[in-house]
Formats: structure tokens, C-alpha cells, sequence
């Protein structure tokens, strides 16, 4: 009999959630959406500009004249000593592996995008996950000793959502058992430790400069390291192995940025800054606008570090708001609020890696946690003071 409560009880709650839905769905389906993301796009005209003197030119891709200053543009920006651009954000989490010679296996995290895994398995490297710190969404560094073993290379960790790694504390780790460490910074665009770039942070770091990042070049991405004797095997790496035009040195693939995402990427880099400044007062006021909301925690920023805002996560308790997350996800698309569930679900509970021991649900408490409460709520720079307002309309109700 309780049982039988109990399940009507779980009916009716269901029924009347989807009666509400309909109901708000048909009152504001005039509303226009709000997405969680927006390119940064530069001025078009001046875009124009650019592509008349790549016209002009006739030299649309290899090292041409925009590759070579939006390289050095970036070195500066970035404070970074030596870059490489790439044609997407996958490709250089592929070649740094091919680059430090990376074998056997490599200890990353579950609660990523899958790129980060996919470029191991490409390279024929097991995964092995280890759980994650609540508070930023990074690896756990105190996860990762349990994990090595004598087949272990490196430690592939992620600055997830731009919250920078504990850096320091994975370098002695790293030391230790004579690791490497690359770092997927696909987030991390412009972010600063103490006034040094995370980016200078392992062996190599990797940047993506998709769409939908803090900086983009349509799609694109880049690899960071620290000698010009490294630089110069990722661009072989990435052109097929090229030494000269007879001169092939290195099984390579072809990785190569154009002119035009180039262009268009010294383009963006003039204006990231005010873009970051915008994203910042939009994460200052959903942080005020959802204080006091019990059973919504947001992520706080980090002391002595320059964040670039490029997402801004929600976790819900369902116990605490009453709703669950995939409640609240359902009526903000309703809403024409169009979050995302990013992680969810973890790259761990994919068919490609369910099978590893260590992609276990009891080994990834904290992440399984992670995943099944979190929301990113629309962050970038085109987002009104009315559009944050109906954000926060929605979840406080």
C-alpha cells in the first residue's frame, strides 16, 4: 500500500511538471531564444579588407603571412614563448601525444569533452580516469598516485571551464615517476596564475579556437610548448613531416591553419578583451541574482587568477530546489533558455571507454555527482541586462 502511495505520488508530481511546462511553454513561445553560447566575430568590413590582400597574395594556407603574425600576435598576448597554430582544437591534443612520444597509458579525467580522450585512443594509449576536485571540475591531484602504474607516460589533465589545474602539485607528482604532462587548455584562452600563463604550465598545452570559445577562428586551435626544437617538431608533425621540398623527417598529418581563419583570428584578438570584460559583469550578475537561491551553487573565481569567463556552470539539488536538474533543464528550454549539461553524461559512460576498470561509477563518485547537477547557463559578450534577467527569472521561480 505505501509502495502503491508512493508511485502515485511520483506520477502526479510528473504530471503536474509537464502541465506546468505546457503551460509556460505556450504563454512565452514568442520569446526569442537565448543561447548558451555566441561567436565572438570581428567587424566585417575590416574582415573584407583582409581577404582582399589574401586575394591579392595568392597564398591561401602553409605558413603563409597572416599564419606567421597571428603566431606571433598570440606568443605576445598569451605570454607564451613558442605556438603552433592548428586547424582545429582535436589535432593538437593528437600530435602532442605523437610529439613527446607518448606510449602505454595516460591518467586524464572522465569529466571533459570527448576530444581529450579520443585523441589517446587515436594514438593506441589506454585511459585511465581518476575522479575530480567538486570544487573546480578539475583532476584531483591526490587521485592521481593510486593511478600510475609501470605503463603509465604522462597525465593529460583539463583546466575545465577555464578554472586553472593545480599545476604545481601535478608537476611534482610528475617528477616524481618521470611523467609528462599535457595539458588540454581548450578553456583557457587568456587565463593567468599569479600573472603567468597557465598555458606555460607541463610539456605542451593544447588551445581550441572553435566557435563557441572565449576566441575564436571559426574553428582552430594550437599547441604551446617551451623550445624551439619542439616547435619545430609539431610543424612537421602537423605538414606531413616536411623538412624541405624533397625532405620528409616524421610520419606526419596535415594540421595546417589557412590564411583566412588566420586573418580572421588577428581580427578577434583585438577585441577579446572587451569581450572578456562583459562576459565577466555577465557572471558577476548571475552570481548576485542567484545567491540566495537554496539548492543552486554556482562556481566561485579562484584567488590571484585572471579568469576569461568562457562558461558559467549551475549544480542543483534537487533535495534543496525542489526540482531536479533535468527538471529545471527541460523548463528552461521551454523558456527558450537554451543551457547545456556540459559534462553530461561523462566520457567514462561512453561504449569506447565503459569497459576500462577505471571508468567505474565507484571510482568516479564526485564526477557521476558533478555531472548529474550541472548546468551551463548562456554565457558570451552579446548577452543583454534583459536576457540575464529572464535567466535568473526562470531558475529563481
Amino acid at each position: 500500500m505505501e509502495i502503491g502511495k508512493r508511485n502515485y505520488k511520483k506520477v502526479e508530481y510528473h504530471n503536474l511538471l509537464a502541465a506546468f511546462k505546457n503551460l509556460i511553454t505556450a504563454k512565452h513561445e514568442e520569446e526569442e531564444p537565448i543561447t548558451v553560447t555566441s561567436p565572438l566575430l570581428p567587424d566585417l568590413k575590416e574582415f573584407i579588407s583582409y581577404l582582399e590582400d589574401i586575394w591579392n597574395r595568392k597564398w591561401l594556407t602553409n605558413n603563409g603571412h597572416y599564419h606567421q603574425e597571428l603566431e606571433k600576435a598570440l606568443c605576445e598576448y598569451l605570454k607564451v614563448p613558442y605556438i603552433s597554430l592548428f586547424t582545429n582544437g582535436t589535432l593538437p591534443l593528437m600530435v602532442a601525444l605523437q610529439a613527446l612520444r607518448i606510449s602505454g597509458e595516460v591518467i586524464t579525467t572522465p569529466y571533459s569533452f570527448v576530444a581529450t580522450t579520443h585523441a589517446l585512443w587515436w594514438n593506441d594509449i589506454k585511459t585511465v580516469f581518476v575522479d575530480i576536485d567538486p570544487r573546480t571540475g578539475n583532476m584531483d591531484p591526490d587521485k592521481i598516485e593510486a593511478a600510475i602504474t609501470p605503463k603509465t607516460t604522462a597525465i593529460m589533465p583539463v583546466h575545465v571551464y577555464g578554472n586553472p589545474c593545480d599545476t604545481q602539485r601535478i608537476q611534482e607528482i610528475a617528477d616524481k615517476y618521470n611523467l609528462k604532462v599535457i595539458y588540454d587548455a581548450a578553456h583557457a584562452f587568456g587565463v593567468d596564475v599569479k600573472g603567468e600563463s597557465v598555458l606555460n604550465a607541463g610539456d605542451i598545452s593544447t588551445l581550441s579556437f572553435h566557435a563557441t570559445k572565449v576566441y575564436n577562428t571559426v574553428e582552430g586551435g594550437a599547441l604551446i610548448c617551451h623550445s624551439e626544437e619542439m616547435k619545430k617538431r609539431i610543424d612537421h608533425l602537423k605538414n606531413f613531416g616536411f623538412e624541405d621540398e624533397t625532405t620528409v623527417v616524421a610520419p606526419g598529418i596535415n594540421g595546417k591553419m589557412d590564411e583566412i581563419r588566420a586573418a580572421y583570428g588577428l581580427l578577434n584578438l583585438k577585441q577579446v578583451d572587451d569581450a572578456i570584460a562583459s562576459r565577466k559583469c555577465v557572471a558577476e550578475a548571475y552570481r548576485e541574482g542567484l545567491k540566495d537561491v537554496k539548492g543552486i551553487r554556482c562556481m566561485c573565481d579562484l584567488p590571484q587568477v585572471k579568469h576569461n569567463y568562457a562558461y558559467f556552470p549551475i549544480f542543483i539539488d534537487k533535495a534543496e530546489y525542489g526540482l531536479s536538474r533535468d527538471d529545471l533543464y527541460e523548463i528552461m528550454k521551454s523558456r527558450n533558455i537554451l543551457g547545456r549539461r556540459y559534462f553530461y553524461p561523462l566520457i567514462s559512460e561512453f561504449s569506447t571507454y565503459r569497459g576500462l576498470a577505471s571508468a567505474n561509477p565507484a571510482n568516479l563518485p564526485i564526477a557521476h555527482q558533478i555531472a548529474n547537477s550541472v548546468i551551463c547557463l548562456p554565457m558570451h559578450a552579446g548577452l543583454s541586462k534583459k536576457d540575464i534577467e529572464r535567466v535568473i527569472k526562470v531558475i529563481r521561480k
